[in-house]
Formats: C-alpha cells, sequence, structure tokens
C-alpha cells in the first residue's frame, strides 16, 4: 500500500511538472504576441475605437508596416507614414463586412504588424499592405516576410499604379521571392470563387475618381489580378494591381461613392481571406 502511494505521488508530481511547462510554453506564446496598438495614420488620428479592440478571435486583419522609399532611420515604424494610407478607416469598415457576410469570428480592429519585431508577424496569419509601389523592404524584412508566407502565411497587397510602381514594389517582391514569379491569375483560380463567383471583375477606383470622373489613376492602366503561387498551385500572395480595394472599404459608407465598386472590393477582400483559410 506505502509503495503505491509512493508510486502515485511521483507520478501526479511529473503531472504538476508537465502542466507547468504546458502553462509556461502558453504564457510565451502570449507574452510574444503584440498587442493591439494604434498609430498616427497619413488620413485619420481620431477614428473611433471599437468595443472590441481587445478581444481574442480566431482571425485578425494584419496591416503591414514597412519603410518607404526614401524614409529615414525608423520614422515609419512610428506611423504617419504611406503604410497607413486609408488606416484605420479602411480596415474597420472591412472588418464589419467580414463580421456580416461571414462566420469567421473576428474582432473590429486591425493589427499593425512591424517585421522587425522578433517573430510576432507569424501570429497574423494573414496579411495586408497598401501603397506597395512605394514599399522599401529591408534584405531583414524580405526574408522574414518570405518565412512567413512559406510557413502558410498569406500576403494581400493593394493600391499600387502604372510601371514604375511596379517596378518598385517588384524590387522588394523579388527578394522576397526570387525563385518564384508573378503571374495573372486566371478567372477559373478557385480563389475567385471561394465564396462569390468573381468571374466578372472590373476596376476598383480610388475616391478621386468623384471629382475627376475616371476609374484609373494612370493612362493605360487597366485592372491587373496577379499573383504568386506555391509548387502545389496554391496562390500565397495576391495582388490588386492598377486597383484601389482600400478605398471601396474606406468609402463604402459614402452614398457618392459607387455601390458597385465597394461591393466587388468587398467580395473580392473576402474571397481572399476565406481562401487563405481553406487551401
Amino acid at each position: 500500500m506505502i509503495l503505491l502511494l509512493w508510486m502515485a505521488s511521483v507520478l501526479w508530481q511529473k503531472w504538476l511538472k508537465r502542466i507547468a511547462a504546458i502553462s509556461l510554453s502558453l504564457g510565451a506564446v502570449f507574452a510574444f504576441q503584440m498587442p493591439f496598438r494604434e498609430y498616427p495614420g497619413v488620413e485619420y488620428n481620431d477614428f473611433p475605437l471599437p468595443a472590441d479592440y481587445q478581444q481574442k478571435t480566431e482571425w485578425t486583419f494584419a496591416r503591414l508596416m514597412y519603410p518607404a522609399l526614401g524614409s529615414r532611420n525608423n520614422g515609419w515604424a512610428r506611423g504617419h507614414s504611406i503604410w497607413t494610407q486609408d488606416y484605420p478607416r479602411a480596415d474597420r469598415h472591412f472588418l464589419q463586412a467580414v463580421r456580416r457576410l461571414t462566420r469567421i469570428d473576428t474582432r473590429s480592429v486591425e493589427q499593425p504588424v512591424n517585421l522587425d519585431d522578433g517573430d510576432d508577424v507569424f501570429n497574423w496569419p494573414w496579411l495586408y499592405a497598401v501603397q506597395v509601389g512605394q514599399w522599401n523592404l529591408t534584405d531583414a524584412q524580405a526574408a522574414k516576410l518570405r518565412d512567413f508566407i512559406l510557413r502558410g502565411g498569406f500576403f494581400m497587397c493593394d493600391d499600387f499604379w502604372g510601371a514604375q510602381q511596379w517596378e518598385a514594389f517588384d524590387a522588394s517582391m523579388r527578394r522576397v521571392f526570387p525563385d518564384r514569379p508573378i503571374v495573372d491569375l486566371d478567372n477559373a483560380d478557385p480563389i475567385f470563387h471561394a465564396v462569390y463567383d468573381l468571374s466578372d471583375r472590373y476596376q476598383v477606383p480610388g475616391a478621386r475618381y468623384l471629382s475627376t470622373g475616371v476609374t484609373y489613376k494612370c493612362e493605360n492602366c487597366p485592372a491587373r489580378w496577379r499573383g504568386i503561387y506555391d509548387d502545389r498551385g496554391r496562390v500565397i500572395s495576391a495582388m490588386t494591381f492598377d486597383s484601389d480595394l482600400g478605398d471601396s472599404w474606406e468609402w463604402a459608407d459614402d452614398p457618392y461613392y459607387e455601390e458597385k465598386f465597394s461591393a466587388l472590393g468587398i467580395r473580392i477582400g473576402v474571397n481572399y481571406i476565406v481562401y487563405a483559410m481553406t487551401h
């Protein structure tokens, strides 16, 4: 009997040590996950903060922070930089649509993500960047983004126009994936049919079209839907080139911004999210 009690005591101590180790590991994971944070934007500094901004959810809209061409030191990491275009209004409008149109459990606020913050990017499996025709990733940031995507993350970029901005975008993207070409996505690709059938796509303009009357920002700039595939044929990065989905989200509540543009912009975003989660 004494032997059995002793054996039970030893086993119980081993289980306590295992539980403590697991708790410590989980604590470490959450300790290295950056909390919600806000930065001053180039357009907004006082957009309302939703009540659920600290809610723990299964999915979060993550916005990439990055250094821009010509930026000095790390001033871009404090906000008020081109990566904050449309932020946070576009993100929060789009998240309201995601909450209404899907069953994805998500909070109503975005998560700014800095690739220089250790391994934090790996906590946010879907990453969005705007105005990438003006970004300038460091070699370390390019390597981190490549690692993020190859581990299963999905990268979407938006609102860059014309040959000059494409070249600036491509200069950094070639360092992310020097061995993977950027191609035009076929209409039959599942990414355009994950939730909505989006075979009939058209250029999504920025809000400037309200005054100019045209949907493009440069001559001979038709909308292009491009991406990068992995070895299994899965889209791992998607580019909405010569369109401005961010503005279609940002101005979705403006009666002067046509509903058809916001409808398509939101549906593309939803499709990309669900595709990333299911493929």
